[in-house]
């Protein structure tokens, strides 16, 4: 009888510390639903339709408000003036990212997407200039997605204009661009690695927007000691780090220092700069964390944003038609068009513009934290306990 008094007396314990702790923080934060102890406002959320569920408290508690995800609380910014201004007025204020466990377990904190504070602003700092003042190999970014784009051209004529899918290839095309920035080469569609690799990256992503994932993420503990396919993404995620990491191997053997032909190239380059220096961020375990985020980052969301864009073509023939006129009159049909081609293209740039309007492909964004306590909106978001914040459009 005694364990089971202990047992219920540490029980009602944690529930009045959870209750306490929601009650104080509560306080300090935006209003928002009467959370649950334990397990928040889990039961009041669609876990299938997250964003459904905080356009509805959006309606109830306005743009800015606080849910608790098990105990711990997020502040929801919901809306694009609520979100316009914590990312253009107050940027760096809210720079920080937060926690995502399975993310944090597959990458220990490290690459360009999920890193915090120095390896995070030195590394987006690397891969920005890099990636900007690409000269690369004597090939600028524009020469590769030229390329990549004709050999997408000649795979699309090979359907004969029957009916497609083409949501696969432009995938690959994708991914192909961000391999020749990473490696200098490209790899055929029919390439097995390549594929092996679109099929892992393609696996994740719908391993990431499951319910399942969304728990873990909100107790990490799960994924320490229960099955589930959060252990099918980390032995994806451990594969793709085993391909970069022999890539980078071949790329250590033939480095030329004073000639860098792709992005590897010059963070090795970067490497050798700073070899004496302890505290540095360019490491090769950052190197292989950076180039699978963009991997994955860069091919899935430039090839939903060419999908949705090619659907919006299909349902606005008029719009269709004429931005072909456009380009028929401008490039021509037998030249590559260029960027120097954009500024007599006004149509074509406003429609290209327009679609990245609608296509809303990240519509919760990825999870910030603020660099210190910051009022907004009066209302305070303090740093000095686990919390994160949430942009959704």
């Amino acid at each position: 009888m005694a364990p089971v008094l202990v047992l219920v007396l540490c029980l009602s314990s944690l529930l009045l510390l959870s209750l306490w702790k929601q009650s104080y923080r509560k306080g300090k934060l935006p209003p928002g639903p009467t959370p649950l102890p334990i397990i928040g406002n889990l039961l009041q959320l669609d876990m299938k339709d997250m964003n459904n569920s905080f356009r509805n408290f959006s309606k109830a508690y306005g743009p800015v408000f606080t849910l608790y995800f098990g105990m711990k609380p997020t502040v929801v910014l919901h809306g694009y003036e609520a979100v316009k201004e914590a990312l253009n007025d107050l940027g760096e204020e809210f720079s920080g990212r937060s926690d995502y466990p399975l993310i944090d377990k597959a990458n220990k904190g490290l690459g360009v997407v999920f890193s915090n504070g120095k390896t995070w602003k030195e590394t987006r700092r690397f891969s920005l200039m890099t990636l900007r003042n690409f000269g690369m190999g004597k090939r600028s970014m524009e020469d590769r997605v030229q390329e990549e784009a004709q050999t997408l051209l000649e795979e699309l004529r090979k359907t004969n204009a029957s009916p497609y899918d083409p949501a696969f290839i432009l995938k690959c095309a994708s991914c192909n661009v961000i391999c020749s920035i990473l490696f200098k080469s490209r790899f055929d569609y029919a390439d097995q690695i390549f594929l092996n690799l679109m099929e892992k990256f393609e696996e994740n992503i719908k391993i990431l927007n499951t319910p399942w994932i969304q728990v873990c993420n909100i107790f990490p503990i799960l994924l320490d000691y229960f099955p589930g396919s959060h252990n099918i993404f980390l032995k994806n995620y451990n594969d793709v780090r085993h391909f970069i990491l022999e890539k980078i191997k071949e790329h250590q053997q033939s480095l030329d220092l004073n000639n860098p032909q792709d992005f590897i190239d010059c963070f090795l380059v970067k490497m050798e700069q700073e070899e004496h220096n302890q505290q540095s961020s360019f490491t090769v375990e950052n190197l292989v964390n950076t180039a699978n985020d963009l991997f994955g980052a860069g091919t899935e969301t430039t090839s939903t944003t060419l999908r949705y864009g090619l659907l919006l073509l299909m349902k606005h023939p008029e719009v269709a038609a004429k931005v072909q006129e456009e380009i028929d009159r401008v490039v021509g049909r037998h030249k590559r068009p260029s960027m120097q081609d954009r500024g007599r293209m006004p149509y074509t740039n406003a429609v290209l513009h327009e679609m990245q309007r609608i296509v809303d492909i990240v519509p919760m964004n990825l999870p910030h934290a603020v660099n210190h306590g910051i009022q907004f909106r009066n209302y305070f978001i303090p740093k000095d306990f686990d919390s994160k914040v949430i942009l959704a459009s």
